[in-house]
């Protein structure tokens, strides 16, 4: 496939000038962060935020994350800000953490309306600059179309997105999942979304973490990633406990096999046993399987641990019909 490669530029001193005179004429740019790439908009433009939820074919009632450059920033959106927000920016900012915080009265809401906001400083060199320059809040969901595998590179970017104006190329995502979401709405922390932070490392600081309700599709809710679909690729994918016992008889062909454990499966693609290491290449591995065409996806089960939670959490999504 050939790339409109005059999208995707070097994030130097001229690359940066042109996607912030793309973010301030109230358009998008999709960047790259620790996390996945993101497609980013001036959180408080209409304007932009619908250019947003267009090119993504986003469902109204999700809400973005606004990433900012630094703690000052991100507390000027909200109107209250409690001791244990400073204790967890303290500890995990910039990185994957977003969190969910009673928004500040005087700003509208970020696309989706609700009265909180979804805050995090990004751990992207690249991002931070963007931000920096700009001077600008980005709002930025994942940089593909609404539903489908987030990208964590600028190519996979632009084959989601073709008529996105500006992508920055950072090179792959390091972490290759989502942020962790936490609210801090409540007085006992809920995770909304499990990601790329461990929850025993955000337990360190906050102690006991709730967890949220079900949340049906069109209905309002405070973080992205709650959606009963989501992450998926184009082929069907199916989880099975061991992927060598899956009657494919039935299934459509041809089938891409991924495990993380060496498997006689012939072609199967073995992604690394730790799961930091799984996260970091798993979409990427369903790129590298839709862009070979397969029809079905098999994938092993994660195991049944906390360590694992984000990345069964986007495959039992990915494989939701």
């Amino acid at each position: 496939m050939t790339l409109p490669s005059e999208k995707i530029v070097r994030p130097d001193a001229d690359g940066l000038r042109r996607a912030v005179e793309v973010l301030r004429a109230e358009s998008v740019v999709a960047f790259p962060t620790e996390t996945v790439y993101g497609l980013g908009a001036d959180a408080f433009s209409a304007r932009a935020i619908g250019e947003v939820y267009r090119l993504k074919n986003r469902p109204s009632w999700n809400p973005l994350i606004v990433h900012v450059a630094n703690v000052e920033a991100a507390r000027a959106l909200t109107e209250s800000w409690p001791s244990l927000a400073n204790e967890l920016a303290a500890r995990f900012w910039p990185g994957p953490l977003t969190l969910v915080l009673p928004r500040a009265r005087h700003l509208a809401g970020v696309g989706a309306e609700n009265d909180t906001i979804a805050i995090r400083i990004p751990a992207h060199e690249v991002a931070l600059r963007l931000l920096e320059a700009s001077g600008l809040p980005l709002a930025a969901p994942s940089a593909n179309r609404s539903e489908s595998i987030s990208p964590t590179t600028a190519e996979h970017v632009v084959r989601s997105l073709p008529d996105v104006p500006l992508v920055l190329d950072g090179g792959a995502s390091s972490w290759g999942i989502e942020s962790t979401v936490l609210s801090l709405v409540d007085e006992t922390p809920t995770l909304l979304r499990p990601g790329a932070l461990p929850l025993r490392a955000i337990r360190e600081v906050t102690g006991s973490i709730g967890l949220p309700d079900t949340v049906a599709d069109g209905a309002a809710r405070p973080s992205p990633g709650m959606s009963r679909r989501h992450y998926a690729p184009r082929a069907t994918l199916i989880l099975a406990k061991d992927v060598r016992d899956v009657d494919r008889a039935e299934l459509a062909e041809p089938i891409g096999v991924l495990t993380y454990e060496t498997a006689d499966v012939p072609g199967a693609e073995i992604l690394p046993a730790d799961p930091g290491e799984y996260a970091a290449d798993l979409y990427a591995a369903l790129h590298r399987l839709d862009d070979a065409g397969v029809a079905t996806i098999l994938v092993q089960e994660p195991p049944q641990t906390e360590d694992w939670l984000a990345i069964r959490d986007r495959l039992t999504r990915a494989a939701a019909k």
